[in-house]
């Protein structure tokens, strides 16, 4: 059987290799030895450091002089009782960050997708994305400024309106409240751009059919928007359960004080106290080390429910 001369052409680029697609658009792959580079000097060289997380690691004898003690480390951290602390709090901050937080670039990206003003949507979105770019050492001090007691703009408020004060930073259900509502302020703004993003790619031509069969705001979002950031919201909830086990140093160090080091203690400030700032290197690399593992058996798995309930998952 002859092939169609349009077949031939179709088998013979299939037979194409590698490095003729280099050749082609070089100028593409030149553009990439940066950015992997940096991804093998910074993600994948560092690897090799975790061999500290065995070893009684002393800077004077390197990694090859250390002496080796095993497990010695995990056992330590886990006989800590400052480390379950740190471990329980990380767990439940980062949960009320994904309950609570997760939702709301969703929900953002939905009213902005339904503004019809161009210049007063991107007004909003300007507004929206900027508390990313701020440090946490200034949002802190911000929050410090408006919510601490006494002298805190809030509270000033409040009491001259007649209404008892609030301890927003200085009692710890209120702390970890207001930490998680200041975590959800400043970022979900900047999670709104890859939902607008997703909706701008689903085909308009299935919201003027909606429109043709009678189908309101709500219709549309519920039977065509969503559906079609279905896969997008998917893979964004599997990374972030992939960060459940992480914290962030700057936001938990900022906002904290020692009034509420109960609940303020994450893992990123037990490594930065019980393990930098007392040298124990080793421990802050098992502690790293048992994150990680951690962070990557969530991603599996929830990457595997997400395929077994039809979606296409991460990976």
């Amino acid at each position: 059987m002859e092939l169609k001369p349009t077949a031939h052409k179709t088998v013979k680029s299939m037979k194409k290799g590698f490095m003729y697609y280099v050749k082609r658009d070089w100028q593409l792959y030149l553009l990439l030895i940066i950015p992997i580079a940096m991804v093998i000097v910074f993600k994948y060289f560092p690897m090799a450091g975790l061999v500290i997380a065995f070893k009684d690691y002393k800077i004077l004898k390197g990694f090859m002089g250390s002496e080796w003690v095993g497990f010695k480390n995990f056992v330590e951290i886990f006989s800590n009782k400052d480390f379950y602390r740190a471990l329980r709090n990380t767990l439940t901050l980062n949960g009320l960050d994904l309950l609570l937080g997760f939702p709301m670039p969703i929900i953002l990206a939905l009213m902005l997708n339904e503004i019809r003003s161009l210049w007063f949507k991107k007004i909003n979105q300007t507004l929206l994305y900027l508390p990313h770019f701020l440090s946490w050492v200034i949002i802190a001090g911000v929050a410090y400024q408006l919510l601490q007691p006494g002298t805190g703009l809030v509270n000033v408020l409040l009491r001259n309106m007649g209404l008892k004060e609030v301890p927003f930073l200085t009692e710890n259900t209120h702390w970890v409240f207001t930490y998680v509502f200041i975590g959800i302020w400043q970022s979900m703004g900047w999670g709104t751009i890859i939902y607008l993003a997703s909706i701008t790619s689903i085909n308009p031509e299935l919201y003027d059919s909606a429109t043709i069969d009678g189908a309101g705001r709500w219709g549309k979002i519920r039977y065509i928007t969503l559906p079609g950031i279905r896969s997008t919201i998917t893979m964004l909830l599997i990374i972030n359960l992939g960060r459940i086990m992480g914290s962030s140093f700057e936001r938990a160090h900022s906002l904290g004080n020692p009034i509420v080091k109960e609940v303020s203690s994450v893992i990123a400030t037990y490594v930065y106290s019980a393990g930098i700032q007392a040298q124990k290197y080793s421990l802050t690399t098992a502690v790293g080390l048992f994150q990680s593992v951690v962070g990557l058996i969530l991603v599996l798995v929830s990457d595997w429910i997400s395929k077994k309930i039809g979606d296409e998952g991460l990976l």
